[in-house]
């Protein structure tokens, strides 16, 4: 199947080609033709699936008609991160360049000025994260009662991030009559429970349940312990043919003293995590998206809306408490066809963490033997 295939409309078409696109994922060919019909959509689908363009393109396209033309806004996308919210917003910019629409980014961490000129000047589409849009609707900046088009996206981390009753907030300031695209990477008892309320006999599409791994990542673990880390990491990055890679941490202090270290070994390396500024994100994911900066390490709050193409390595210096962040993680490779590898560092204190992860996967990922800071088998013979 290719785009042409769901009926989108020709600036749509000439804007995919543009960026290289020719053939939809299978949450873009399930989706499309459900919101162009106006139907209410549950989408259980991680990142790396395509869903940004799923929803992004229809809701171009239904704003190209001339019942969509009215005063006021008319599509609001709310996303659980800045980087996550941007992503999404340039998404539509390139969709819609041929258009004559108007977006608007809202998020916290930088002066409202901005944000409050161009509501000003009149925006179709506002994708905004919600701590900040309550704010902007408080001070009365923004109006939501001409809203035809309605995305949460990442449901699960909302909540995670306490933003349910920002989010709760915002509905109810949502005219009725709507329609309403709700994307999770999981379906909680929580989420299912804000599914009931806000859609309408929705259409569910489940693209690739959080188990299911991208089949073309490679995947393997190293034992060490914990104050041999620094000096595997070291150890990896000598190689050249890692052109780039994604490091992740448990905590921001943990973050910066791993960039502290590699710049330290003459590799640079940026940090992306909540208590840097705005501005200093966006400089760090440039940096490396551009490959001048090769190692970008993040927290995974922050890591949501990284979308880097031809990202070939992701390392996890920590592993994650919740093996379903896990799979998010390495997501970041192995995108759209790509192959990539991800590999993890595993101390004795975090063996309970890779046998969630281990069960999860439903098989268990493959030691890395041979290198010079092993543990001597300490966590392996606890993992077994």
């Amino acid at each position: 199947m290719t785009f042409q295939d769901l009926n989108l409309i020709t600036p749509l078409l000439d804007a995919l080609t543009r960026q290289g696109y020719s053939k939809p994922t299978p949450i873009q060919e399930k989706a499309i033709p459900c919101i162009l019909e106006g139907k209410d959509i549950l989408g259980c689908a991680q990142t790396g699936t395509g869903k940004t363009a799923a929803f992004a393109l229809p809701i171009l396209q239904l704003l190209s008609k001339p019942e969509n033309k009215t005063q006021g806004i008319k599509a609001l996308v709310l996303a659980p991160t800045r980087e996550l919210a941007l992503q999404i917003h340039e998404s539509f910019k390139a969709y819609g360049n041929n258009m004559n629409l108007k977006y608007a980014l809202i998020f916290g961490g930088v002066s409202q000025h901005g944000q409050v000129n161009s509501l000003r000047t009149g925006v179709d589409v506002v994708i905004a994260t919600p701590g900040r849009l309550l704010d902007l609707m408080q001070q009365r900046h923004v109006k939501l009662n001409s809203i035809k088009f309605f995305v949460l996206d990442e449901a699960d981390r909302m909540l995670d991030m306490g933003f349910i009753n920002d989010i709760k907030k915002i509905i109810t300031q949502l005219p009725a009559k709507k329609q309403t695209i709700f994307l999770s990477a999981t379906i909680s008892p929580e989420i299912r429970k804000l599914t009931d309320k806000l859609l309408q006999h929705p259409v569910s599409i489940n693209i690739e349940p959080v188990k299911s791994t991208a089949a073309l990542i490679q995947q393997g673990i190293y034992y060490v312990n914990k104050e041999n880390k620094k000096a595997l990491l070291n150890h990896i990055l000598k190689d050249a043919m890692i052109e780039n890679a994604l490091v992740f941490t448990r905590t921001k202090r943990g973050a910066d003293k791993v960039v502290k270290d590699l710049n330290k070994n003459k590799i640079k390396a940026e940090a992306i995590h909540g208590n840097k500024s705005q501005n200093a994100r966006e400089r760090a994911l440039k940096g490396f998206k551009n490959k001048t900066t090769r190692v970008l390490v993040a927290t995974d709050i922050a890591s949501r809306g990284i979308d880097i193409d031809s990202l070939n390595y992701v390392i996890n210096y920590e592993l994650p408490e919740e093996a379903a962040t896990y799979v998010h993680r390495i997501g970041r490779t192995g995108r759209a066809g790509a192959s990539g590898t991800a590999v993890s560092f595993c101390s004795p204190d975090e063996v309970t963490y890779l046998r969630d992860i281990n069960k999860l996967l439903n098989r268990n990922i493959e030691e890395i033997k041979g290198h010079p800071f092993g543990n001597n088998g300490t966590a392996a013979s606890k993992n077994k």
